[in-house]
């Protein structure tokens, strides 16, 4: 007989970033789905809801709100760093744990915290890797004004500099928004080999559309030429972005390409996989299979033990860090072409997570041994 277990889900439904949000919260639903069917699990998952809306002032609280009035002791949820911030003094109080789905910047270990998605090892660096031999060296910096946006380009002034170029530009906007002129203006004036694009839904969107525009009144700024590139870009939000998005760059541990083989005991057409599901929806359903797999063999569920433990998911057998607790995941490279993207570079194997960079090698990443062509 199945134990049953009570499970939270913090994703908001609504706000700048709901297309992301929405994706996470359906591979965590279809993770609880996929379960719940399998007759080899010995759990069972009652997912228990709440939705903080896009308001950040309201993560802690609904978080406390699972914790302190359910038997939930994992939650799967937040989308920014921001929100992730905000609800780890939660977690320490209450001895909860929370499974974070979405790329990060990095530096920063939790143990009430697992870490299902890139960090800066496993995105930026392979990234500026792949792209500075092929389009230059000097970079201009936009983002969202909050952490996400800082830290990682924090980072990449540092990796641009390694390589032996010049940040030309770094501007930040407000979530949410859209007055991309200046940015447009700047990039122009400036001439960079690439653009590095950390803004955040409707900003986004917003600044693709725009340089779209500045493409055709001057070519030097195709794709082809001057590239966006992207560490949080999925097919998720390709729609939103449309025309404007193609042949762009963006990096990430999963791209769907319509093969994935999802582990057995995958629910079938009563809970249908999105038609593309992104790396977010990947990571959150593999957060429920994860929990779930330590689970089913009797581990405690306020002190998982990682070491030693590979685990099947639709990224491939991955492993957990448990000096960390971040995901060992493959890197892969991707061009937008129509609603997907095409691969152009990806890692041979998974690579080992290094939040804090403390192994990074200038002259490997740049002369890209680990690498190999795919188109």
């Amino acid at each position: 007989m199945k134990q049953r277990i009570e499970i939270g889900i913090l994703y908001s439904r609504s706000g700048n970033y709901r297309l992301l949000s929405e994706a996470c919260r359906d591979g965590a639903m279809h993770g609880i789905a996929t379960v719940n069917a399998d007759p080899a699990s010995g759990v069972e998952f009652v997912p228990v809801g709440r939705d903080p809306e896009g308001q950040i002032d309201r993560y802690a609280p609904l978080c406390e709100d699972i914790l302190r009035t359910t038997t939930v002791r994992h939650v799967v949820g937040c989308i920014t760093s921001w929100s992730r911030k905000e609800v780890i003094p939660v977690l320490e109080k209450t001895g909860g744990t929370l499974w974070y789905a979405c790329p990060y910047e990095g530096f920063e270990s939790n143990e009430h915290v697992v870490y299902m998605n890139a960090c800066p090892n496993q995105h930026l660096v392979p990234l500026l890797g792949y792209i500075v031999p092929r389009f230059g060296r000097n970079a201009f910096l936009v983002g969202s004004n909050y952490i996400w946006g800082w830290e990682t380009n924090r980072v990449a002034r540092d990796l641009v500099g390694d390589a032996g170029g010049q940040i030309l530009g770094e501007r930040y906007l407000p979530l949410g928004d859209v007055d991309v002129g200046r940015l447009i203006d700047e990039i122009r004036a400036t001439r960079p080999s690439f653009i590095l694009n950390h803004l955040i839904g409707p900003s986004s969107y917003a600044f693709f559309a725009a340089y779209e525009q500045l493409t055709r009144d001057d070519p030097w700024f195709s794709a082809e030429t001057c590239p966006i590139l992207s560490c949080n870009l999925t097919e998720i939000e390709l729609p939103a972005i449309g025309d404007a998005a193609q042949g762009h760059i963006a990096v990430g541990p999963f791209f769907d390409d319509g093969t994935t083989r999802w582990p057995q005991g995958t629910a079938s057409s009563e809970q249908p996989v999105q038609p593309r599901p992104s790396s977010f929806f990947v990571s959150a359903f593999s957060s429920v299979i994860v929990l779930a797999d330590m689970l089913s063999v009797g581990e405690n569920e306020g002190n998982l033990d990682f070491a030693g433990r590979t685990f099947a998911t639709p990224f491939g057998p991955i492993a957990i860090d448990p000096q960390t607790q971040h995901a060992s995941l493959p890197v892969k490279i991707g061009r937008v072409a129509g609603q997907a993207f095409e691969m152009v570079e990806e890692v041979a194997e998974r690579i080992d997570p290094d939040p804090y960079l403390s192994r990074y090698d200038p002259l490997a990443t740049f002369g890209r041994p680990n690498l190999r062509a795919v188109s």
